[in-house]
């Protein structure tokens, strides 16, 4: 069985395709090559809901690294679907929906392709 991977915060930019790199926490059991399906959701779903599939991804590179390096990366915040964001607007970003997390948190920075739509 292929493994959720949750785009609950930026299903649009998933969606539109101006997405290609996400950010996570953990994760870094990943390898070029992966396949994962991307959900809207995959926690905290209520009795009865069901995973809503938004296509299926295959990873294309995977490295962790410090948060704020967004801040050093070329189009960072544009690949992650935010290209009116700064680095720093983009972190402040995600440490607000990550607990614990500030700009020198060890991430995993993973660059990803959509391999089919829902």
């Amino acid at each position: 069985m292929m493994r959720n991977i949750s785009f609950a915060l930026t299903e649009p930019q998933f969606l539109d395709g101006t997405k290609d790199v996400t950010r996570r926490t953990g994760w870094t059991f990943l390898k070029p090559g992966d396949r994962l399906r991307a959900v809207r959701k995959a926690m905290g779903l209520k009795k009865g809901e069901k995973v809503h599939v938004l296509g299926v991804i295959e990873i294309v590179s995977v490295r962790c690294e410090p948060l704020l390096n967004i801040c050093r990366e070329m189009g960072g915040t544009s690949r992650e679907g935010f290209p009116e964001m700064t680095g720093l607007d983009f972190i402040r970003f995600f440490c607000a929906s990550h607990k614990h997390c500030t700009p020198e948190t060890i991430v995993t920075r993973i660059e990803f392709r959509r391999v089919s739509d829902a």
